[in-house]
């Protein structure tokens, strides 16, 4: 089996995704040093038990998330189901990496270039071939079906690709032209999606305000869910860094509804 060393391993990940580029609500990297050598990683959405618990199960290495730990403002404690997680982590020597906003943002292997991928959306491209984007940190991408869609016909693609019924505020025959999408929980930014000129605007969670803010300004909006919203980029980045190091790299989709 091969096998590359762990900080070898968090500096190709810190370099490919642009870790350093990002304030973000939690450190990005090597969050837990485990073993040096790494042949097997497990990758999910988020460093819960259940997936930790995997890991161990499969006898992996490293885990490789999209959601760690240490976010800001958390309670610091080590007590409850942060000393569960990090015991089980220490305890059978794992090393854990997570990506929160450079996953979400990566041109290739991001959450939203994953979900357009799985959605049939296309990004619109700047004249350098990048993405378009708006918001914080260009999170919000911008863009349109690949075939003409009705609000409602875009919920059913949703229901249909993801496994999960979207909730759809705003009027099911509406045509739709510019998008825009950021996976998560990221309503808080419908607002500057609606400034770049979209149509509609899919995300992973919905807040009460949204809800009017769809409604006030003829916006369609789709909370499709946090966790069926963030699935594919850690696959995507999973599967770079098995094809780069050639080595074992398995996906476990702890089931989440919200």
């Amino acid at each position: 089996m091969n096998k590359v060393d762990s900080r070898v391993l968090a500096n190709w990940l810190d370099d490919t995704l642009q870790a350093a580029r990002f304030k973000d609500y939690c450190p990005n990297g090597m969050q837990v040093e485990g073993r040096s050598e790494v042949g097997h990683i497990i990758t999910g959405v988020t460093a819960s038990e259940a997936l930790l618990r995997a890991a161990v199960e499969r006898g992996a290495d490293a885990v490789l998330v999209h959601h760690g730990w240490m976010w800001r403002n958390e309670d610091r404690r080590v007590i409850g189901t942060r000393r569960t997680r990090m015991a089980l982590t220490l305890k059978n020597d794992l090393n854990l990496y997570a990506y929160h906003l450079p996953l979400d943002a990566h041109p290739t292997l991001g959450n939203n270039a994953q979900l357009a991928r799985v959605l049939g959306l296309v990004p619109a491209r700047r004249d350098d071939g990048a993405p378009l984007t708006c918001g914080q940190d260009g999170l919000i991408w911008l863009g349109n079906t690949d075939v003409p869609q009705t609000l409602g016909q875009l919920g059913d693609r949703v229901a249909q690709r993801l496994g999960r019924q979207p909730l759809v505020v705003g009027d099911p025959d509406q045509p739709l032209a510019r998008i825009g999408w950021c996976t998560g929980g990221a309503q808080g930014m419908m607002g500057d999606a609606i400034d770049a000129g979209a149509t509609a605007y899919i995300t992973g969670e919905v807040s009460e305000s949204t809800v009017h803010l769809a409604r006030e300004t003829g916006v369609g909006f789709v909370a499709a869910g946090h966790h069926a919203t963030e699935r594919y980029g850690v696959q995507a980045l999973g599967q770079a860094v098995a094809q780069h190091f050639g080595i074992t790299v398995e996906f476990v989709d702890i089931d989440n509804p919200a």
